[in-house]
């Protein structure tokens, strides 16, 4: 990996190094405005993956054998992951749990324990049976097939998108050990640029890491310790704080995912542990934007409020990919002030 120059040694800002920035600050923009976000964070990921993983086999090959078996492994590694996911959804939906018919009697079971407990004004709006949900169910899906039709077609190619970020993250990794340095001088500039924000994407995923263990905790504490200790014993509490680890490495909407599977969950046993549950995941959502800040403040060596205010300020700008963004720019924007001695 080509190393950096340190932040106290402050680069001229000539021409080149202007002309190279004016294009960094405004790529990055773009991908924003494109939605182009998960092909870079993707690139990123399998760029930053396969230079961990080199060094380990380094011992034993060159280096550049070293990144070519590195890629191999994480392209079979994703390749057997996203086999093992079709695999599980196909099981879950051939299974009587997972059918259709399945899943309109564990709703509608949810259903008639919320028509026990709620007042007759309420209970009367909701749905009598799992037919009489399944009738309701079918008229929205017709009311709003246009707009599952658009969500469909965003899915697919943000999915497509993210599979051309791998092999693109993969080629540049593989590049950096069969080809020399760039020789033209606007050329190297933008390299270097790049690197900088692979390494601000690397400080700040180490720092989700953190981010998402302690919300896991504090999440598993809530379903193993507090809810037993009320003789309350939700199903599938393992597989709950699993998910709540695993979406929580992706920043804020990985909590809305697990989040949203324990309400659900909750609901089942009533609708009042439903509604004790969405409080407190959502007094945890709110800490999270306060946590976040700290730990990634910490490694890019920001302060909480400088982080908020990036977030808040990228949020309104461009919406939850903003927020999500926002760590990354900011690290990089502040190793480029910090390169020219500026802060």
């Amino acid at each position: 990996m080509r190393q950096l120059p340190p932040p106290s040694i402050a680069m001229p800002a000539n021409r080149i190094n202007i002309a190279a920035w004016l294009l960094a600050g405004a790529t990055l923009v773009l991908i924003l405005a494109i939605h182009l976000l998960p092909a870079l964070l993707a690139g990123l990921l399998v760029y930053e993956l396969v230079h961990l993983t080199a060094p380990l086999l380094q011992r034993h090959l060159t280096s550049q054998r070293a990144k070519l078996v590195a890629v191999g492994l994480l392209a079979v590694a994703m390749i057997a992951a996203v086999v093992l996911a079709v695999m599980g959804i196909v099981a879950i939906f051939r299974s009587d749990a997972g059918s259709m018919g399945g899943l309109m009697g564990k709703l509608a079971e949810i259903v008639e324990k919320a028509r026990a407990s709620l007042p007759d004004w309420a209970s009367t709006s909701l749905p009598t049976g799992a037919d009489a949900l399944k009738d309701l169910l079918v008229q929205w899906l017709r009311e709003h097939a246009g707009e599952l039709q658009l969500a469909g077609k965003h899915t697919a190619r943000g999915l497509v998108h993210v599979l051309i970020g791998l092999v693109i993250g993969a080629i540049l990794a593989l590049r950096e050990a069969t080809a020399g340095r760039a020789q033209g001088r606007l050329a190297m500039a933008l390299a270097e640029r790049a690197q900088r924000v692979a390494e601000a994407f690397r400080r700040v995923v180490f720092a989700q890491v953190r981010i998402s263990a302690i919300n896991t905790t504090l999440t598993g504490i809530y379903l193993l310790v507090v809810l037993p200790l009320f003789g309350v014993d939700l199903p599938l509490t393992k597989t709950m704080i699993a998910i709540t680890f695993v979406v929580g490495l992706l920043p804020v909407i990985g909590n809305l995912v697990s989040n949203t599977v324990i309400v659900v969950v909750s609901l089942s046993h009533s609708p009042e542990m439903g509604l004790v549950s969405l409080g407190y995941l959502v007094v945890i959502h709110k800490l999270e934007y306060f946590l976040n800040a700290r730990i990634v403040g910490n490694q890019i060596s920001a302060h909480a409020w400088e982080l908020l205010l990036a977030m808040l300020t990228m949020e309104a700008a461009f919406g939850l990919p903003g927020v999500i963004a926002a760590p990354v720019y900011y690290a990089y924007l502040k190793d480029e002030l910090k390169s020219v001695g500026l802060v």
